[in-house]
């Protein structure tokens, strides 16, 4: 556009000076004829120089023309100017991590991003009846078939650089639930304030997203974590994410959001809860990671725990309703727990591994409960990628050459596996005892897109929910489950 105006420029002045050439002429007079002559010569005098007066009219009317021309365009080039200037004011970019807006002083930030993980299960020897309850002797087998395991929308957002906002609601299931929701403040260089709905600082294996997890669903030690750490309403403070080596969260909460629509006129209950971790290896490709966490945990005024009574369960799968065991624990005055974790990476391997106890303060006299349970996983990234860590979490891994039938290439496979076990049974309180071993095989075909096969066989159980029946224990039970997730 400054070419043009230029050119425009130098053009008008040109033909103005060409136009007066053409149309002016020097005329003369004889001194003594009084005739005039276009030419000088021999008593002659010049007269002066003379336009024609109809051609300097309409030269004068076409540089006029020209003058207003430049005018408005540069009038246009000062609104485009403008125009570019409040648009470089914002920022709009699509990656693989969502819909981003920024402005260009980085003080404001939205993002949109969501999750989709669409299940296929199915059980096999699920032939049982209810062990006890009012249900004794009743059939019962696991649902097989297909569910959205989960299906979220995320809205992240930053205020004047220093406040963050995150939103995640979930239709899964055909409801609406809210899963974080909170206000964090990152403007002390040392700590990180969260307030809001968010997970409690407890568990490697809760604290890391779905996305992100090696297998389905987490490990039968969430049978006594899923319960009582999960999301709730607090306060926290935690080291900032880019700390190197170690991270510290240490927060106090409420029950969950549900909790004034499930819990009645019941006063609200409270927990205290802290995590540390530290990785003395912490490199690109080689990580060791140790942590502790501890939680403290008051039921409501109606002995229930976030927004519910207290029952520990394990259901086979999400759609299943083939619950193995089902204990549920009344008359609680408060939960005490100590987590101990341990993972190491090593290039394409993995291996990590964790222990909960539970200690069970009862308002029943001598009725006080020890319960635990704990997992060890191992990893291998056949296609050679790493899994990546910070801050005390692991995460998925991102496939060198994502999949692609043009160029050739598959994504990243990974082969994992797990055992875990939980111990319900104390004394006089039989709960029951579980272990189970999954096999997963998980195919990254992006960043973005993957699809995971698990499967999952559940044996050495007693004093479980549910029988055959013969009255034998539910070993050799075996799901599958097949997933495809897209997250971004």
């Amino acid at each position: 556009m400054k070419f043009s105006k230029l050119t425009l420029a130098v053009t008008a002045v040109l033909g103005a000076g060409m136009s007066s050439a053409a149309f002016a002429i020097d005329l003369y007079v004889d001194q003594d004829t009084q005739q005039i002559f276009a030419q000088p010569g021999p008593n002659r005098v010049k007269l002066g120089t003379f336009e024609k007066v109809e051609e300097a009219s309409k030269q004068k009317a076409e540089l006029e023309e020209i003058r207003n021309d430049l005018a408005l365009k540069n009038n246009e080039l000062k609104a485009l100017d403008e125009h570019m200037k409040e648009a470089e004011k914002v920022k709009v970019k699509l990656d693989n991590k969502g819909l981003h807006f920024e402005t260009a002083d980085k003080d404001f930030k939205f993002k949109l991003g969501g999750r989709i993980q669409a299940d296929a299960n199915y059980t096999d020897d699920d032939n049982y009846v209810f062990a006890g309850g009012e249900k004794a002797g009743e059939h019962v087998e696991a649902n097989d078939g297909t569910e959205f395991r989960r299906a979220r929308i995320d809205f992240n957002g930053t205020f004047f650089k220093d406040w963050n906002f995150k939103t995640v609601a979930d239709f899964a299931d055909n409801n609406v639930s809210m899963k974080d929701l909170f206000l964090q403040y990152t403007g002390l260089n040392f700590m990180t304030v969260t307030g809001g709905q968010q997970k409690q600082n407890f568990s490697r294996e809760l604290l890391e997203s779905s996305n992100d997890l090696m297998f389905t669903e987490r490990s039968l030690m969430n049978v006594l974590n899923g319960p009582v750490v999960d999301r709730a309403i607090g306060l926290n403070l935690q080291t900032p994410d880019n700390q190197k080596n170690w991270s510290a969260q240490l927060g106090i909460f409420g029950d969950t959001i549900a909790a004034n629509k499930n819990n009645g006129k019941a006063d609200e209950g409270w927990s205290v809860s802290g995590r540390a971790t530290y990785a003395p290896i912490e490199e690109k490709t080689k990580v060791v990671h140790l942590g502790v966490a501890g939680n403290y945990r008051a039921p409501n005024a109606a002995d229930q725990v976030m927004d519910k009574g207290l029952v520990y369960e394990y259901e086979t799968d999400h759609m299943s309703n083939l619950f193995l065991l089902e204990a549920p624990v009344k008359n609680v005055n408060n939960i005490k727990m100590l987590g101990l974790e341990a993972s190491g990476l090593y290039g394409p391997f993995s291996m990590g591994a964790e222990y909960t106890r539970t200690w069970l303060d009862r308002k029943d006299k001598g009725s006080n409960l020890e319960l635990d349970g704990w997992y060890v996983d191992a990893a291998w990234t056949i296609t050679g990628e790493s899994r990546k860590y910070k801050a005390g979490k692991f995460y998925k891994v991102d496939p060198a050459k994502p999949f692609s039938f043009k160029n050739g290439t598959w994504g990243a496979w990974e082969l994992a596996t797990r055992y875990s076990t939980v111990d319900l049974n104390d004394g006089s309180f039989h709960g029951g005892e579980l272990s189970n071993v999954t096999v997963a095989l998980n195919w990254y075909f992006n960043s973005n897109v993957r699809l995971m096969a698990d499967w999952i066989r559940a044996f050495n159980a007693t004093d479980t929910a549910v029988v055959t029946p013969t009255g034998a224990d539910p070993d050799n039970n075996d799901t599958f489950t097949l997933r495809a997730q897209l997250a971004y």
